[in-house]
């Protein structure tokens, strides 16, 4: 299941300088993750400053 990034993202851009598989691009107000390049490895979540991105799917 792919991370996903909430509204808090303050548009860092750290998360996408650590993905492996480049699933991270900068979006109109956040970042965002490709869902189908994702493979779950939580490598950014471990960078984000805010916490922002999280498990599983965005409802």
């Amino acid at each position: 299941m792919a991370y996903f990034i909430t509204d808090e993202c303050i548009a860092c851009g750290s998360c996408q300088d650590v993905c492996p598989v480049e699933a991270i691009s900068e979006g109109d107000d956040k970042y965002v993750i490709d869902p189908n390049l994702c493979t779950d490895c939580g490598t950014c979540a471990e960078q984000c400053p805010v916490e922002a991105i999280k498990p599983g799917e965005e409802k």
